[in-house]
C-alpha cells in the first residue's frame, strides 16, 4: 500500500548571496510576492516573530532575494523558482505580541529612476528612447523587435519620471513596461512571449485546484470606439483618428504628435477595454510559483462561458505561512 506524499512548501531567501533561510525559517509568521503586469513595482511582505526580542531591524535599503516551490508533495512540481530581488523600503516593529514587518519592492526601482526630468528626440525609435532611458539607469534594455522599430518623428517628456514615462509608452502602445531583474523590459500585451522570442509558461487549471474563484462579465463600455486627436502640422490643424465605431467613441485627451502614435493609443486604448469585459480570480489551494503575469490560463470545471474563454494573468499573489500552507492567487482578464 503507497503512502501518501504530503506536500510541503519550500522557500529561501538570500541577502547579498548569503542564506538567511534557516535563521528566518522559526521565526516566519507569513511571506507574500505580489507581481504585477508592470503598472507597479512587485513588492515583498515578510511578517518574522520577535517574541524573544532578539530580531535585528534590517538595515535600510538591504536587497532580499526570494525563491518559491515545493520540497515534495502529490500534485506539484518540486523545485524553487526565482522571484526576483527586493529592496526593503518600510519596517514596522509591533506588538504585542512582538514582530516585525518588512514590505520591500523590486529592486531596480530606484530613487533616481523616479525623479522628473524634460527631454525631447526627433526622428528616432521607440527602441531607440527605451534604450536611452534604460542606459542612463543603469539597466539593459529589452524589447520587443516589432515594437522596437515603431518610428518616433518626435516624442516629449515632459515633467515625468523614467518610470512614469515608460508606462505611459506602454500605455499607448499596449505593452506590458516593467522593470525586472536590472532588466527595462517592453513587449507587447497578450503575446505570450519574452522578448527574446521564448513562449511564457502556459497553465492549465481545473475547479477542483481552487479553493474559491470569482468570475464576472462586465456590461462593455458603452463606447464601441475611441478616437484621438493628432496635430498635423502641415495643415496647421488638428485632425483625429478613430478605431472601431466612430458614433459616441471614447475620446482620449492627449493630442498626440503624429498620426501613427495617435493610431497606436487608439488601437492600445480598445484593446484594453475589450480586455476588461470579463475578470476571473482563482485562490489556488496549492501555491503556483510557476504563475506569472501575462501567462495564458486554460481552465475547466467551471460554466461554458469561463472554460470557453483564453485567460491572461494580470496580478499574481504568491503566500506561505507558518502553518507550511503555500497558496496561489490569480487575477486573470480575457485575453485577444
Amino acid at each position: 500500500m503507497n503512502q501518501a506524499v504530503n506536500n510541503i512548501a519550500d522557500w529561501r531567501v538570500t541577502l547579498d548571496g548569503v542564506d538567511l533561510t534557516d535563521r528566518m525559517r522559526p521565526r516566519l509568521i507569513s511571506l507574500t510576492v505580489s507581481e504585477k503586469r508592470g503598472d507597479e513595482a512587485d513588492q515583498l511582505d515578510i511578517v518574522l516573530s520577535d517574541t524573544d526580542g532578539m530580531l535585528a531591524i534590517p538595515k535600510e535599503g538591504a536587497v532580499l532575494r526570494v525563491f518559491l516551490g515545493w520540497k515534495q508533495g502529490r500534485d506539484v512540481t518540486p523545485g524553487l523558482i526565482d522571484k526576483g530581488s527586493f529592496k526593503v523600503d518600510d519596517v514596522t516593529h509591533s506588538g504585542p505580541p512582538d514582530q516585525i514587518t518588512l514590505r520591500a519592492r523590486a529592486a531596480d526601482f530606484t530613487s533616481e529612476i523616479r525623479n522628473r526630468r524634460s527631454h525631447s528626440w526627433k526622428n528616432t525609435t521607440l527602441g531607440g528612447v527605451l534604450k536611452e532611458v534604460a542606459g542612463r539607469n543603469g539597466l539593459s534594455a529589452r524589447i520587443a523587435p516589432d515594437l522596437a522599430a515603431i518610428a518616433l518623428p518626435s516624442i516629449s517628456q515632459s515633467r515625468e519620471s523614467d518610470v512614469a514615462f515608460m508606462r505611459r509608452l506602454g500605455r499607448e502602445n499596449d505593452a506590458v513596461a516593467t522593470i525586472k531583474d536590472k532588466h527595462l523590459i517592453f513587449a507587447r500585451k497578450g503575446a505570450g512571449k519574452t522578448t527574446s522570442g521564448q513562449p511564457l509558461p502556459s497553465l492549465t487549471l481545473t475547479r477542483r485546484d481552487g479553493d474559491g474563484h470569482s468570475w464576472q462579465r462586465q456590461k462593455r463600455e458603452a463606447q464601441q470606439g475611441v478616437t484621438a486627436r493628432w496635430h498635423d502640422r502641415k495643415a496647421a490643424k488638428k485632425d483625429k483618428v478613430t478605431d472601431g465605431d466612430a458614433k459616441g467613441a471614447k475620446q482620449l485627451r492627449k493630442v498626440y504628435a503624429d498620426e501613427a502614435s495617435a493610431k497606436r493609443a487608439v488601437a492600445a486604448e480598445r484593446a484594453r477595454m475589450q480586455r476588461a469585459s470579463a475578470t476571473l480570480d482563482i485562490r489556488l489551494a496549492l501555491g503556483r510559483p510557476d504563475a506569472m503575469p501575462e501567462a495564458r490560463v486554460k481552465v475547466s470545471g467551471f460554466k461554458p462561458e469561463i472554460d470557453g474563454a483564453t485567460w491572461l494573468i494580470a496580478e499574481v499573489s504568491h503566500r506561505l505561512d507558518k502553518s507550511g500552507g503555500f497558496r496561489t492567487d490569480v487575477r486573470m482578464e480575457t485575453a485577444l
